[in-house]
């Protein structure tokens, strides 16, 4: 473990609107993804722990889903939940943006972290995308005016580029501490969620806008032997007529989906993967209270805590 004498270690929430790159940059801070991505909005649906360790601090970013407004269902809710409780918790605040001005969803997020006492760290995102940087000064000084963020820095997560100048920054805002993960630990999830979150993603990127959404990944069975892993997984959606869009014909998309996530199942677990996939349906269980919390949150717990299992690199 390495300590130092002024060692810090804390929480650092990644907050943003859907789709800013907040998994993107956890996963380029990290070296190894754990956290999944698509181009659609709310692919993350859960509280995501990941630890970076260096020789003077351990930073425990956590990254949030999407904070999102306006819609009723008991998903949406409970992903609103998962990040917004996350801010009771943690003792230093990413507000992620991304390009040269604030939309009306960043506004709303702003508003949740300038009620906060927690410090705060502004981050623009995907600066890769701007040739002009000059493009960056109007978006920089109205975040310096609202007298919120302790520094404003942009960055790529795509890239890396400033990765390293944000993490030196946000150890210095770490409180002084002991280390609570060892520093080969990567994550507080386990290998099941871990797989069944690359799935999903897999799911989110074959298919249109509607589906994904309505779209759940439960692991039926994860057994290891002699150094080869057999997983069976079962997809739920919540319509008939998506079941059949989802298997393709001839069950070609689902292959794809089995196909593709199997190659990132294979480096996650690094050995021999065997993956079979099946579709069922539960109608409306993503406005049904008691079938987001089985189906989608039924280990989870909004605080910050470790899990009984953890995945190394």
């Amino acid at each position: 473990m390495p300590e130092t004498e002024s060692f810090r270690c804390g929480y650092v929430a990644i907050l943003g609107r859907p789709n800013v790159g907040k998994s993107t940059l956890l996963n380029r801070i990290l070296g190894q993804k754990i956290s999944i991505t698509s181009r659609k909005p709310q692919t993350t649906r859960h509280r995501i722990l990941g630890v970076h360790t260096s020789t003077s601090a351990q930073s425990l970013f956590v990254d949030t889903p999407g904070i999102h407004f306006g819609s009723k269902r008991a998903l949406n809710k409970a992903m609103n939940r998962a990040a917004t409780e996350t801010l009771k918790d943690v003792d230093l605040l990413l507000f992620m943006v991304q390009g040269t001005r604030l939309s009306d969803g960043d506004e709303a997020v702003l508003k949740l972290i300038s009620q906060s006492s927690i410090p705060a760290i502004a981050v623009i995102n995907k600066i890769d995308r701007v040739t002009d940087k000059l493009l960056l000064l109007p978006i920089i000084d109205r975040l310096a005016k609202m007298e919120v963020f302790r520094q404003i820095i942009p960055v790529s997560a795509q890239t890396g580029d400033q990765v390293e100048e944000l993490l030196a920054v946000v150890e210095q805002y770490l409180p002084e501490a002991s280390a609570l993960f060892d520093d080969e630990q990567i994550t507080d999830r386990s290998l099941r969620f871990l797989t069944a979150e690359i799935i999903r993603e897999k799911i989110m990127r074959q298919l249109g806008d509607e589906i994904p959404y309505g779209c759940s990944v439960e692991i039926e069975r994860f057994e290891s032997d002699q150094g080869r892993t057999q997983i069976d997984a079962l997809i739920w959606v919540e319509k008939p007529a998506h079941k059949p869009i989802l298997i393709g014909k001839g069950g070609d998309r689902l292959k794809r989906i089995g196909s593709d996530a199997r190659q990132d199942l294979i480096t996650l677990i690094d050995g021999p993967v065997h993956l079979q996939l099946w579709v069922k349906v539960k109608r409306g269980w993503t406005s049904d209270e008691r079938a987001v919390r089985s189906l989608e949150y039924a280990d989870e717990s909004f605080g910050l805590t470790r899990g009984d299992e953890s995945f190394d690199h």
